[in-house]
């Protein structure tokens, strides 16, 4: 076993990852924590518990694949690293995902102990605007890594914060908390990420929140395959980070509505 550990937002990262020359044990982050219920407290059973009911039931994902393919991976958490590294991007779903990911690691570990580092794809030009870590060459994850950012106390504490907020689902007090901190010193892409969070919550006249009236848009304007209206909303709606499952979760509520018809 290495002293170090990456720990990589969902497998698409993968295949770049494995052609840098970096050491280092690999951790598979495979949790979409944007979606779905949460609790503060992310160590305890019942928050993996709830955790695995929705996402057997939403993603048509066994009990035993969710073991192996989440909590087996969570376990390598419980091995002593002396350097950790955190491999997230810019959007709302790596966020919230990072949020959970920094919460685990100040419950299970000594902050003293291990150097803790922010990697970070933002949506820029020196990476041909890469829409994700999967679109990247192993040359280019070197890059990202020596631009690397350590975390010290004051960032964990800010992400405690946020994480707090976002699983109390106060809307009003997100949107004051956010307003009032003008320092994100290594994290500077929660708040963005976050804004993005509250714009998703807002509902219309018509009862449907941005995403669906998003959807809904782009429908009517001629995309009528689940795959045209995947590609219509990556186009402009980056910051939300959604796969297909997770448009899937709002295209199904479109049709229970009878709004579409695919």
């Amino acid at each position: 076993m290495s002293n170090i550990l990456h720990i990589l937002n969902g497998d698409a990262a993968l295949s770049g990852f494995n052609e840098t020359g970096l050491d280092g044990d690999v951790m598979v982050w495979r949790e979409v924590l944007s979606e779905g219920p949460l609790q503060e407290n992310i160590l305890s059973g019942s928050f993996w518990s709830a955790r695995s009911n929705w996402i057997t039931s939403t993603f048509n994902e066994s009990p035993e694949g969710y073991q192996h393919k989440v909590i087996d991976e969570l376990g390598k958490l419980n091995s002593t690293y002396t350097e950790i590294n955190l491999w997230f991007e810019f959007d709302l779903h790596c966020q919230v995902n990072l949020l959970g990911v920094l919460r685990m690691l100040s419950g299970k570990t000594d902050m003293s102990a291990p150097a803790i580092y922010l990697i970070c794809l933002a949506d820029c030009v020196q990476f041909n605007f890469a829409r994700g870590l999967g679109e990247l060459s192993g040359e280019q994850f070197e890059e990202l890594y020596d631009g690397r950012e350590r975390l010290n106390e004051w960032e964990f504490e800010l992400a405690a914060e946020a994480w707090q907020l976002y699983v109390a689902g106060d809307t009003a007090e997100l949107q004051r908390w956010l307003n009032e901190n003008s320092f994100w010193g290594a994290v500077p892409l929660l708040k963005p990420a976050l804004q993005a969070h509250l714009k998703r919550m807002e509902t219309n006249a018509q009862g449907l929140t941005y995403i669906e009236q998003r959807l809904l848009d782009i429908y009517k304007s001629g995309a009528k395959t689940r795959s045209a209206i995947f590609a219509a909303f990556w186009d402009t709606e980056k910051i939300f980070g959604m796969g297909d499952l997770e448009i899937d979760i709002y295209l199904n509520r479109l049709k229970e509505k009878q709004l579409i018809n695919l």
